[in-house]
């Protein structure tokens, strides 16, 4: 059971896997995303890789407590190719990442089952190819303190595996620091309570 502040993604894009069905290729591949923007991108690419193929299908989801996805049968029959494909991300509880399956067509008709079971099992083979990975939901803080507190602030930066993002060390030091959400109220707590601390949520 996942803690209610991690959530699971893909460190890297997969390799290639292929399915076959009656003379049609459906080849497969999964991506780590961190902004819809890169969708575009991507297909481009792989349409620039098979520009022979018929479809490029694909879906994608992002968000961690706030959710969004997409779904694209790229001319195959509604909900045949990119609903089964988006039913893989949610199958294997993942977010932050796109699946694409290119299709070449091999003459045979499928029908609508199947073709959502070529999609469905491209995108799970392309799942199946990728490191699944739990990361946490953190919470960042911006520190501001006087040099003189720097060890004070770095004893509890250690013993509470808080993550340094950003430091500016001066007379005047800043850091940015994650801290796990479940762990957020506790920290924000420990640091108010140095009255040489200046901490704000970003």
């Amino acid at each position: 059971m996942l803690a209610l502040d991690t959530y699971k993604t893909i460190v890297n894009p997969s390799k290639e896997v292929i399915f076959k069905d009656r003379g049609s290729k459906f080849f497969g591949y999964a991506y780590p995303l961190q902004d819809e923007s890169q969708v575009k991108e991507i297909v481009e690419n792989l349409k620039k890789s098979h520009h022979k193929a018929r479809h490029w299908c694909f879906a994608w989801q992002l968000g961690v407590e706030k959710v969004q996805f997409r779904v694209n049968d790229d001319g195959e029959p509604n909900n045949s190719a990119g609903q089964p494909i988006y039913g893989q991300v949610l199958s294997k509880e993942l977010t932050n990442v796109l699946i694409v399956v290119v299709r070449y067509f091999g003459g045979t008709k499928l029908g609508v089952g199947g073709l959502v079971n070529a999609y469905k099992t491209t995108a799970q083979y392309a799942l199946e190819a990728s490191k699944i990975i739990v990361k946490t939901i953190d919470v960042h803080y911006k520190l501001i303190f006087d040099y003189q507190y720097m060890n004070s602030i770095m004893r509890i930066v250690k013993e509470y595996d808080i993550v340094l993002i950003q430091q500016k060390m001066e007379m005047n030091c800043e850091f940015i620091v994650a801290v796990r959400k479940n762990e957020s109220k506790k920290m924000e707590q420990i640091f108010s309570e140095l009255r040489h601390v200046k901490i704000t949520k970003i």
